[in-house]
């Protein structure tokens, strides 16, 4: 099989899956993979032939992406900020109007201060924070020793400089091994366990639970927690900024005024949604 065909067929069998434009984009993103050229450089070499062990590995993606595992896992890679960052199943992929938040970090926080990212799973955002505002201490935190593993090699491979914590942030009693800060960000998850059923399956089924949902009866306990942690610990002039259920930013707002915050504002994403938050107290 050529790599002209391989590209055509892989992009049909996934169409029923993710519709044709995305099904285009995922195989084209497969065969930059296999083969380490980019589209424009694989015109050169269309009607090569794959090498058996290139064929083996067109055929396992091709496996695992029929099952429905996200591309990212497949390939154990998903961009972001303009850098490749390593994942796996034991942590989120990182989404598009994260890098919003990030973007808006980095447009207010300066080196002056550390920086603390709570929940950071692949690391996304520490990483991301630490190249852009270089001279400034990052920090970050999980719960999951999995996800800490995954943020580390992110750190090493991008040349960050970040220093990681295993601690369960809900417990107000570990905050006690976090350092001083000035900016306090996090994507903590925020998706009511109710509306598992209406999501798509290639998430529920693949992306870890437990940086996704949290219990119906108490959808804010992060914020919650985030908002005393930022009443507590952030120094002068600070503020904490988090991303957030595009239909709980009100209540998001009231709780944050209601731990002490003297200014809080909700910006919304390139969608439209209100899907960022950031406080001041």
């Amino acid at each position: 099989m050529d790599w002209f065909h391989a590209q055509k067929e892989l992009a049909e069998r996934i169409t029923p899956l993710y519709g044709e434009r995305e099904a285009a984009v995922i195989a084209d993103w497969v065969m930059e993979a296999l083969s380490g050229k980019k589209k424009m450089d694989r015109l050169m070499i269309r009607k090569e032939s794959l090498s058996p062990i290139e064929l083996a590995g067109y055929e396992r993606y091709s496996r695992e992406l029929l099952a429905g595992r996200p591309v990212q896992y497949v390939l154990e890679e998903s961009w972001f900020a303009g850098m490749k960052f390593f994942v796996d199943e034991r942590v989120l992929i990182p989404r598009p109007e994260t890098e919003e938040l990030v973007d808006w970090v980095a447009s207010v926080a300066g080196v002056a201060g550390g920086v603390l990212d709570v929940g950071t799973g692949s690391g996304c955002i520490a990483v991301s924070l630490a190249r852009r505002l270089a001279g400034a201490p990052v920090y970050a935190c999980d719960i999951s020793g999995g996800a800490l593993e995954v943020a580390r090699k992110n750190a090493s491979d991008l040349g960050a400089k970040v220093e990681f914590y295993s601690l369960d942030f809900l417990d107000a009693r570990e905050w006690a091994l976090l350092p001083p800060i000035r900016w306090l960000v996090s994507n903590p998850p925020y998706i009511p366990a109710a509306e598992r059923r209406s999501m798509a399956s290639h998430v529920i089924d693949f992306e870890p639970d437990t940086a996704l949902f949290v219990p119906d009866a108490d959808a804010l306990v992060f914020y919650r927690a985030l908002g005393e942690f930022a009443r507590q610990r952030l120094e002068p002039g600070g503020a904490f900024f988090a991303e957030i259920h595009e239909e709980m930013g009100a209540a998001v707002g009231q709780l944050l005024t209601g731990s002490g915050a003297r200014e809080v504002i909700l910006r919304k994403d390139l969608q439209g949604k209100d899907r960022m938050i950031k406080a001041t107290w």
